[in-house]
Parts: structure tokens; sequence; C-alpha cells
């Protein structure tokens, strides 16, 4: 009965590799340099689609699109106030609208606002940078932002200001839980908190009525940074740049889209000019650059596995062709087909579990730099696992075709090359 050993006799494949280091050591240098790349190229990847896939706060963001109308001629504050309120009231009564708002920018429109936020007006203080989201509406109702304490504003909390007049803020503000822990780190609710837009005696000091889940800033940078933001209840005159968000019912908002454009025109006097942008195009736009690193990074680690899998069959190929003899003489004495193949099987395996050893190393090296360079996470242990299991199963996969032709090696065409 043949033993383990003669399928596996670890020690004469030692002997071999050691009598040939050049190529299996070159072949397990280019599966260390795979794994290390492969392993960080992945992590990245997965880091870079679970950012894209974060929530932005606005519940079925396929429901909810943006509008900005220019050219409509108002003069005054007053007339300027009277013509939002007659625009809002228009699109309220399109059929599918179930909710309008007026505001200065959008979560992951990439054009926004932002402001100086600290606890304290003087002395020290926790500070930061928070995106301001300007509008007279429900912005919570109309995005189907979460609430988590206090209440939504009042029409008793929006104040209408002249933009080019007027500088302060009014003291009602709803902030996000990012923003919270921001500025009271040691807080668990922040119902009721006093905080500061600005620094210094000319400081705006709010009070926070409402805390709201998630709300992403119109940048969505990486990380809780990108969801520091404050709602202000303020309806503001000679602001081009303000538009306004619609929710439409489920499945209607290209023909509400539509709709909505053709009710302003046939309302207004003069000719508009209107854009339209969905949530979804806004998301797509943000995260494109990232989307598009991710297809390239994996597009580098498939090229990657294929010149190892290259690598490995041609290695072995060589091998096979060098061993003619030795395969035919150990065929004579008694060796059979799957004592040939296991052995060659078990070679590559060991030349893999090398370069995965290196390549652990190198793995563990290239992401400390990348911590370092891009501020990122530590590579998960899980990373490196499921890397090494890739190239174990790549090395025996590839190493299988030239195994299985010198396990078919004849001994009499063995003994003819003597």
């Amino acid at each position: 009965m043949n033993s383990i050993h003669s399928y596996f006799p670890i020690k004469p494949i030692l002997l071999a590799l050691f009598r040939n280091k050049t190529g299996p050591l070159l072949v397990a240098l280019q599966i260390a340099l795979s794994l290390a790349i492969l392993s960080n190229a992945i992590y990245l990847v997965n880091q870079r689609l679970t950012m894209a896939a974060r929530p932005s706060g606005i519940a079925q963001e396929q429901d909810v699109f943006y509008l900005h109308i220019s050219n409509q001629r108002a003069a005054g504050h007053e007339e300027q106030l009277a013509m939002q309120k007659r625009e809002e009231q228009v699109m309220r009564a399109v059929p599918g609208v179930l909710g309008v708002a007026r505001t200065n920018s959008m979560p992951m429109s990439q054009s926004g606002s932002t402001t100086n936020v600290a606890s304290q007006r003087d002395g020290p203080a926790t500070e930061g940078s928070a995106a301001m989201y300007v509008s007279p509406g429900s912005l919570i109702q109309v995005l189907g932002l979460r609430l988590t304490e206090g209440r939504d504003f009042s029409p008793q909390d929006v104040v209408e200001l002249d933009q080019n007049a007027a500088s302060d803020l009014p003291p009602a503000v709803i902030i996000t839980q990012a923003m919270g822990k921001l500025l009271f780190p040691d807080a668990s609710a922040y119902l009721g908190k006093e905080f500061f837009f600005g620094r210094g005696p000319g400081a705006n000091s709010v009070r926070i009525i409402g805390v709201v889940e998630t709300m992403q800033t119109s940048s969505a940078m990486e990380g809780v940074t990108g969801e520091i933001s404050a709602l202000i209840p303020v309806r503001l005159s000679n602001d081009a740049y303000s538009g306004y968000v619609l929710r439409a019912a489920p499945g209607q908002r290209d023909r509400v889209m539509q709709q909505v454009e053709q009710a302003l025109r046939k309302d207004s006097v003069t000719s508009l000019n209107i854009r339209q942008r969905t949530a979804d195009a806004m998301r797509e736009g943000r995260y494109r650059h990232a989307k598009g690193l991710s297809w390239m990074l994996l597009a580098v680690c498939g090229l990657l596995i294929l010149v190892t899998a290259s690598g490995i069959v041609g290695m072995c190929s060589l091998v096979v062709n060098q061993r003619k003899r030795q395969i035919g003489v150990r065929r004579a004495l008694g060796a059979t087909r799957l004592h040939i193949l296991l052995h060659f099987l078990t070679e590559n395996a060991l030349i893999s579990l090398l370069g995965a050893g290196m390549g652990c190393v190198l793995a563990l090296a290239l992401n400390q730099f990348l911590v370092k360079q891009l501020e990122i996470a530590q590579l998960p242990l899980m990373y490196l696992g499921l890397s090494v299991a890739v190239f174990l199963i790549l090395g025996i996969a590839a190493a299988w075709a030239p195994a299985w032709r010198a396990a078919g090696i004849a001994p009499a065409t063995a003994t003819r090359s003597v």
C-alpha cells in the first residue's frame, strides 16, 4: 500500500528546487509582488465602492431632483420673495409633486457653501467646517431626512433676508449627528446646545432645535467630514445660485420633471433658463472618479493574475522538459501518473506558499505607505488571507496542464533521450 510520503515526497521536491533555484525564485517573487498589489488594490476598490454607495441622507434618491431657474425679472427684495413663493405654488400644483423646497445646495451636488463653526465664541473650542443648507422650506420632509432629536423648522423659525444687506443668521438651526459629534465630542445628545458660526466678537450664536441622522455635504468628502452639515431656515433675495429641490411620487420623476418645466414656462411672462438634475445624476457625478479608479484597479488585478499564471505555466513547462529523463526513470521504477502529477503540483504549491509569504510582508509594507499618503485605514488581515488563497489556487491551476503532460510521459519515451 502506498504511503502519503510516496505521493507527496517533500524532501526530494525541496532538493530539486534547491538545485534549480533561479526559476522558482523568480516565480515566487512574481507571486509576492502580485499578491502585495492585489490585496491592497482590492481593499482600495472595496473602500471606494463602499463610499460610493454610502447613504446621502436622502430617502429614495431616485424620486428627487433639483431645479434651477434664471432670467426671471424681479427688482426688489419683496418682489423677489413673492416670485419665489409663486414659483413654489406653480410647482406644487403639478400632479405627482410631493414636496418643494428652495435651497442653495444639494448633497453630492459639488456646489454649495461652507462656513467655520465652533463650540465657543472665544477661548478653547472645538472647531470645524460645515456645509450650509439655506432653505425656507422643510428639507427634512422633501429629502426624507431622518430626524433623531428635536423638531423640524416651523414657519415662525424662517427669516426673510436680503443677501446683499444682512449677514445675521436666525437663532435656530438643525444639524447632523456628525456635526454634533464634531462640536460636542463628549455629549450623547445635542438638542438645545449653543454653538457659533465663526469665532470672535462677530460670530453668530445659534441654538440646535433638531438633529438629523445623516445629510452629506455638497462635496460629500470621505469619512465623517462629508456629513458635517447644518440647515438654516432663511429665505434669501438677491441669491442667483439657489434653486428648488422637488420630490416626485414614486416612479413619476421623469414625467414630473417635464411637466414642472412646462408649468413654469407657461406661468412666466419672460423667457426662462431652466436646468434640472436628478439626485441619481449627482451621485453618479460625485463618485464617477471613485468608480473609474475601481474599474482601473480591477483591470490591473486581472492583468496581474494573468501574467502570474503565465509565469507559473512557463516555469512548470520548462521544468517538465528539463526533467523528462528523471520522470521516465521514476515511471520505470513504478511511479504512477498520479505520483508524477502530485509531485509537480506539490512543487508549485510550495513555490506559491513561498511567494505568498513574501507577498504578505510586501503587502503590509505597501499598506503602511498608502495609510500615510492617502489616509486610508490599515489593511484588514482578511484581505491577506483571501489573496493568499487566490494565489495558492492560481499556482495549482496554472501548473495543472504542464503537470498532467509530465504525468503522461511514458518510460520508454524518456529513456530514448538518454
